[in-house]
């Protein structure tokens, strides 16, 4: 790995409902930071994860909450390595984000804030509307709850804002605080 002394690394936490923005967001952000600034720069995305280190998990409670402790173990070793990280997972709870932020240098939450009305038109698979008719169990936003950041370092309105305006809030957040 290309060690880049501009860059420190950190850990950039998307947070929000399903549907609400965050890996298109994330995409967005590595895109400019891996292409355009050649940093070195990692996307851990929820879906992918649990089509691979985590797939023997469901979505309970206790399941999300071991789903998130080994993305923050591999976060982890990320960002101790200069390496920014940029994990974009529904998270729900608030418990477990600030575990997150207790273990992580350099934790950044990014809580996209999206009303549940955006997210379920932007629902192409139906998931949505599915977990309305109940054939969907423990879904966040309808039948499982999502405890929103108190207070993130960054939030982003990602129903009214175009994407390039909320990868290039990130980038000044970066910047402005010497990561970059």
């Amino acid at each position: 790995m290309k060690k880049n002394n501009k860059q420190k690394g950190c850990v950039l936490w998307f947070t929000g409902l399903s549907q609400s923005g965050k890996s298109t967001t994330a995409d967005a952000v590595y895109k400019i930071l891996k292409e355009k600034r050649k940093l070195n720069v990692e996307r851990l995305d929820g879906d992918v994860v649990r089509q691979s280190l985590t797939k023997d998990l469901g979505f309970s409670e206790k399941d999300r909450n071991k789903n998130i402790e080994k993305v923050t173990f591999i976060a982890k070793l990320l960002s101790r390595n200069n390496v920014i990280v940029l994990a974009s997972f529904i998270s729900p709870y608030r418990k477990a984000r600030e575990k997150i932020r207790k273990e992580v240098n350099n934790y950044i939450e990014v809580f996209c804030n999206c009303p549940l009305k955006i997210c379920e038109k932007r629902d192409t698979k139906g998931f949505y509307k599915r977990a309305r008719k109940g054939d969907i169990e423990n879904f966040t936003g309808i039948s499982d709850p999502y405890e929103r950041p108190k207070n993130p370092e960054i939030e982003l309105k990602t129903g009214k804002l175009p994407i390039e305006k909320c990868a290039d809030t990130i980038i000044n957040y970066l910047e402005k605080n010497k990561l970059i």
